[in-house]
């Protein structure tokens, strides 16, 4: 039994067991859990999910050790992740605004249903090396973390605000923008220049805005992509 070949898919389930537990967590909203809400625990699974969907990357990479599984478990993985659990956080938050489960609760389903038809383009189109097709899932799940946060701070905008975006982001990742990569193959500052851009940008807004600023940080990251030189 080769151990080796199992490592990066024994990661690949940690991040599907965090995603699912942000799902739970989420749902549980406002409610406090020891020191933190369902929301802020939720922010932390997300974030562990994110870690591990890097790690088992990086992990097969070093261990030459890919599969056909791997790549399906990875995806199946990241649509929990990144799909379900901020479509549950935007359900959570829009019921409680609302106070009930109105017809705008179930908008966030788009986020979970167009996250399954970006993953499902991904895993059949061979020219996401360098650059991806739309707006990656992960990076949808760190804006709505970051609105979540946002939401919490300053109170919930009007309903029609909260769909309308929840619209745009979920086209978003269906859409043909071209999006840098944020995978380093080297560290030169030439060829990285624009991954090192959204990094330092990245600090800049959580360092100034806490938690919320990672949704400035996908919006930035957005615009550098739609105007900037495509690698």
């Amino acid at each position: 039994m080769n151990i080796k070949a199992h490592i990066p898919n024994t990661i690949t389930c940690l991040n599907l067991v965090s995603g699912a537990v942000a799902v739970v967590l989420a749902l549980q909203g406002p409610t406090q859990l020891g020191s933190l809400t369902g929301f802020e625990w939720s922010f932390i699974a997300i974030g562990a999910a994110a870690i591990f969907d890097f790690a088992d990357g990086a992990m097969a990479r070093l261990l030459k050790a890919y599969s056909d599984v791997g790549r399906e478990l990875d995806s199946l993985s990241d649509l929990v992740s990144f799909g379900l659990a901020p479509a549950a956080m935007m359900y959570s938050v829009i019921s409680q605004a609302s106070g009930g489960f109105p017809l705008w609760a179930l908008f966030p389903l788009l986020i979970a249903v167009c996250g399954a038809l970006r993953l499902a383009r991904f895993n059949v189109d061979t020219n996401q090396s360098t650059t991806f097709t739309g707006l990656p899932i992960p990076a949808n799940a760190i804006f709505w973390v970051g609105m979540t946060s946002w939401i919490l701070a300053h109170g919930c905008p009007p309903m029609w605000v909260v769909a309308l975006i929840i619209v745009c982001m979920s086209l978003l990742m269906l859409s043909s923008l071209r999006m840098s990569s944020l995978k380093f193959k080297s560290f030169g500052w030439r060829e990285n220049f624009r991954r090192y851009v959204i990094i330092l940008a990245a600090l800049l807004f959580v360092a100034t805005s806490g938690i919320p600023g990672l949704m400035w940080t996908i919006w930035f990251y957005i615009i550098l992509s739609a105007v900037g030189r495509k690698e």
